[in-house]
This record gives structure tokens, C-alpha cells and sequence, in this order.
């Protein structure tokens, strides 16, 4: 699995004109892929690694500090373009394995007491945030 993760301000997430998901308050937006092989396990892996990774304002977690989270499921992360000009997507895993590893980390994350607002999986969505810093990390499980 991997994630792109930005420490914001404040984040939404909006589907058809409505905003399905959103953090007014300073937290992480968490854009989420998955590959071929991962597990649940890499699920866990992410959720505990987002809930602890220590990026806010004086080197606090979302732990430390109840911060939200906004986590949005973002196939293109394994995006391929080194090669031509347009990228493939082989390394994305397919929808029907995808999303319940997504829901995964979203359900463990709950688990360990966080806030978390998400996206609507599969669907064109549009995504603004503030992000603080700026600081954007990469993560891969």
C-alpha cells in the first residue's frame, strides 16, 4: 500500500456537488493505494503508521492530539509513466480488491479512536485542502 500524506489545515472532498467528506480543523489528508498483493495486514500496517506518524505542529501525531484524518482512495499513486507519455495502471489493484483494503485502513483507523472522514470510493471526486507547511510525506507499507 502506499500513501500520500499532507499535514492541512482544513480538507473536503466533494461528489456531484455535495461534500461527502471533510476535516475543519488541522489533521491529514491521506490519499490511499493499493496494489496487487496487499493484505489486510498492510492495511493495519498504514492505519497505525497514519494514527502515529509524527508530522503536526510540534512534531504531534493524530494521536497525540485527536487530529482528524481525511483518507481518499487515489488508484493513480501506482501510476506508471516512466515509459512513453502516457502512464499505466497496471500496478493498481482492481476495484473488488481495492476498496475493502481501503475500508480496511479506514475501519482501523476508527478502531484506534480516529476521527475519520473519507471519500466516496471509485467516484470523480474533487478535493481541496489547505495544506500546512507545506509538508507532504510519502509512505509505503
Amino acid at each position: 500500500m502506499r500513501s500520500v500524506v499532507q499535514r492541512v489545515a482544513h480538507a473536503s472532498v466533494t461528489v456531484d456537488g455535495a461534500v461527502v467528506g471533510e476535516i475543519d480543523r488541522p489533521g491529514l489528508l491521506a490519499l490511499v493505494g493499493v496494489t496487487h498483493d496487499d493484505t489486510e495486514a498492510e492495511a493495519r500496517r498504514l492505519a497505525a503508521k497514519l494514527w502515529k506518524l509524527r508530522i503536526l505542529e510540534d512534531e504531534r501525531s493524530c494521536s497525540d492530539i485527536g487530529a482528524p484524518l481525511l483518507v481518499i482512495s487515489q488508484f493513480t499513486l501506482y501510476g506508471d509513466a516512466r515509459k512513453g507519455r502516457r502512464p499505466t495502471w497496471q500496478a493498481a489493484a482492481p476495484g473488488p480488491v481495492a476498496e475493502p483494503l481501503v475500508g480496511a485502513v479506514v475501519k482501523e483507523l476508527r478502531e484506534l479512536g480516529a476521527e475519520v472522514a473519507t471519500g466516496v470510493f471509485g467516484a470523480r471526486m474533487s478535493v481541496t485542502l489547505t495544506n500546512e507547511g507545506p509538508f507532504t510525506v510519502l509512505l509505503d507499507v
